[in-house]
């Protein structure tokens, strides 16, 4: 894997998954699309992200459905989030865009480090986040869509798939999160940091 210089140009067209489904256990089982920080439910900071994408499919209960967004969901249901990409994957337009963002919804800083994804893509088969301690963010990510449709193909199951398997064939281009943008709101300590983080933002 090779790190990112990234200077900003005009972002590529792209398609994008929203992940929006899962248990949430460590928030007690509520739907963590819906849960608000910074005044804004987790899912719409994600469609905001993703706000210039050809084409959105947001994987999750129909619960979550937004006007005018395609929402699907995985068969069968809490298949884990390579089942999630495979049924957003198989929603997609076929002439659609090369780039397929895949992001996860709990993640309410993403866009400001999305246009530095696309940027940083090149010739490589996508380009990924790596967070804190060189954690990569395997769904703070861009693909191009036949790399992932072939991944994706070459798994015997998609259900409970882990997604570094997904991905472990793939070459993809580590672009470091300097800022702090792939923080998610796993539990509700980290909702409370990211609620008053992004509420300071917003101040005027």
């Amino acid at each position: 894997m090779t790190s990112a210089g990234h200077g900003l140009t005009d972002p590529p067209t792209f398609d994008a998954i929203v992940l929006a489904g899962g248990r949430a256990r460590r928030l007690g089982g509520v739907s963590k699309a819906e849960v608000e920080v910074g005044g804004t439910a987790l899912l719409d900071h994600a469609l905001a992200a993703v706000a210039g994408a050809a084409q959105v499919v947001v994987v999750g209960p129909p619960d979550v459905a937004r006007p005018g967004v395609v929402t699907v969901l995985e068969d069968p249901p809490d298949g884990g989030p390579v089942a999630g990409i495979g049924a957003g994957v198989a929603h997609l337009r076929d002439d659609g865009p090369e780039l397929v963002v895949v992001l996860a919804c709990d993640v309410p800083g993403a866009g400001r480090v999305l246009p530095a994804l696309l940027a940083a893509v090149g010739g490589a088969d996508g380009a990924r986040m790596v967070g804190a301690e060189g954690r990569p963010q395997h769904l703070v990510a861009v693909y191009r869509r036949t790399a992932l449709r072939s991944a994706l193909d070459a798994l015997p199951d998609l259900h409970g798939a882990a997604v570094h398997r997904l991905v472990g064939g793939l070459h993809l281009v580590d672009v470091p999160d300097e800022q702090g943008a792939t923080a998610d709101a796993d539990t509700w300590a980290d909702v409370e940091r990211l609620d008053a983080a992004l509420s300071d933002r917003i101040e005027p």
